[in-house]
């Protein structure tokens, strides 16, 4: 979406075009072949990929377990109207839906501690991670922003969105989405890797372009994911999940320098490894 803005930049004043980051609200419907459908849930996202989003973020949830608890999933049509914004869904465990998101509630975009939003009930549907390859090479890691930062042509063109990045145990990207809400541009690439059958991911690396909160952790650690690696810094609450369910969570990862948080175990640190 462009827009003209008026720029000050060292005393000069210049009006020019600028391309802006679209938010628009997605709404799921719950749909049944006896009954009215059911409006879920209202979540803001950047539009695009809608499909993968609702994979990944019922998948967090706990409200499927893979793809094929998905009976139908398509945007609004009726006749020659069609919603982009609005999305049917069909689940084989329709119940399961109405008591994990009976909420009907409107997420932000940037929201803090979304869905479950309890230690407790993650530890009740995740399991620790598993990583079976060697310890993850510093170079690797510090490379693995600037790959994701390649990924992410919307961000270039509006410098306003977030990215999500699966690698696997070489460096090697496999996806990347965006999205104004970090945390839907992770549940995005979930999606992504759920309707490929490719959960747990095992042996993969999740990057994100900005900080780590609760939210994100837990939807790595639902997915299965290892090792979790971010520009910015983690949450204390990202950390203690991270610690408690044995996540490697890096962070600050900038230039040629990173810290890690958690399972330092997972990454080669040589004769600098952390001592106990």
């Amino acid at each position: 979406m462009r827009r003209e803005v008026v720029t000050f930049d060292g005393g000069e004043v210049t009006v020019r075009p600028d391309d802006l980051a679209r938010e628009e609200p997605l709404e799921l419907r719950l749909v049944e072949e006896d009954g009215p459908e059911e409006a879920l849930m209202v979540t803001m996202r950047t539009p695009g990929h809608d499909g993968e989003l609702v994979l990944g973020l019922l998948r967090a949830e706990g409200v499927i377990s893979g793809a094929a608890d998905v009976l139908d999933l398509r945007a609004w049509s009726e006749g020659d109207m069609t919603l982009e914004n609005v999305v049917r869904i069909r689940l084989r465990d329709p119940a399961r839906a109405r008591e994990v998101l009976v909420r009907a509630i409107v997420t932000g975009s940037a929201c803090g501690v979304c869905g479950s939003g309890s230690v407790e009930r993650l530890a009740l549907r995740a399991a620790p991670p598993v990583w079976s390859g060697p310890p993850l090479a510093p170079d690797l890691l510090c490379a693995l922003p600037v790959a994701l930062r390649e990924g992410q042509a919307l961000f270039g063109a509006t410098g306003a969105l977030h990215g999500a990045g699966l690698f696997d145990a070489s460096g090697r990207c496999l996806v990347v989405r965006e999205d104004v809400g970090r945390h839907n541009a992770v549940d995005k690439v979930v999606g992504w890797a759920l309707a490929r059958g490719l959960l747990p991911l095992s042996d993969h690396v999740l990057v994100v372009s900005g900080r780590v909160g609760f939210e994100i952790t837990q939807k790595a650690l639902v997915a299965g994911v290892a090792v979790v690696c971010a520009v910015s810094a983690p949450s204390s609450l990202a950390v203690e999940v991270a610690l408690g369910f044995g996540v490697t969570l890096v962070g600050f990862v900038r230039g040629k320098r990173f810290n890690v948080y958690a399972g330092a175990e997972r990454v080669a640190l040589g004769a600098a490894s952390v001592q106990p």
